[in-house]
């Protein structure tokens, strides 16, 4: 229902009793199938950098703002300048079966004021690509984002990236529009595709990755029996 304040001019929706949710911290995030940790070169870098190396064309790096690294050194140093800090916050992404980090994720853009946080900084090793280890990780930072009480979702990425689009509608964003020449990276313009989640659209889409996780939804060789994309479409249907 439309609400109106003194003057006759339409508003939006009251937040009585809203309060900013807390910064992410840097903890452990554990599923059914992986696990999120800190990112800390000297525990993570080796790891990492091999997993990147099957790459060998750099096609991962392509969408990103720095990258490929030249070397494991050069690597390192490169998480050291960003690990540990509050905005972006960084997690590797180890999934149990494996167990050593293959991929990174991260929390950025927060802004607690408004009850808004992006997921970002994703690269995925080739063998984390496509797994159910990786949905999973994109899963436990979602849910974790909204626990803590943040109303609004991001996923942003360059609007010609077709993987990283189709990645964030499997997973129940919605496109919110195109930005026109919203940066500059690798010497080269960028258009930005924003995509997002809030709050009151989450509990369907919860419902959603709860049942694609279940362990009923997979058979003995782990090949999952209903898709994800499928239960995205029936939730869509009410959103």
């Amino acid at each position: 229902m439309e609400r109106h304040n003194d003057l006759g001019q339409p508003i939006g929706p009251a937040l009585a009793g809203w309060t900013p949710p807390p910064m992410p911290a840097a903890g452990l995030m554990e599923g059914r199938f992986c696990r999120l940790e800190p990112l800390d070169a000297d525990r993570h870098a080796a790891d990492l950098y091999a997993a990147s190396q099957r790459d060998a064309e750099g096609r991962s790096w392509t969408y990103l703002p720095y990258g490929p690294f030249k070397s494991i050194d050069v690597y390192r140093d490169w998480i050291h300048s960003i690990q540990g800090g509050p905005d972006p916050r960084f997690f590797v992404i180890i999934p149990k079966a494996i167990g050593k980090a293959l991929g990174v994720a991260s929390y950025l853009r927060i802004i607690p004021a408004a009850g808004s946080i992006e997921v970002g900084h994703i690269h995925y090793g080739e063998a984390l690509r496509r797994s159910t280890a990786a949905t999973e990780a994109m899963v436990l930072m979602m849910t974790h984002a909204f626990a803590l009480g943040y109303r609004r979702y991001e996923w942003k990425c360059d609007a010609l990236n077709a993987p990283s689009r189709a990645a964030a509608e499997r997973l129940g964003f919605q496109f919110e529009g195109i930005f026109r020449q919203a940066t500059v990276y690798k010497e080269r313009s960028r258009d930005t595709a924003w995509y997002a989640i809030i709050d009151k659209e989450w509990p369907q889409l919860r419902a959603a990755f709860e049942t694609w996780l279940a362990p009923d939804n997979f058979d003995g060789h782990g090949r999952q029996r209903v898709g994800l994309r499928q239960l995205m479409r029936r939730v869509n249907q009410y959103l």
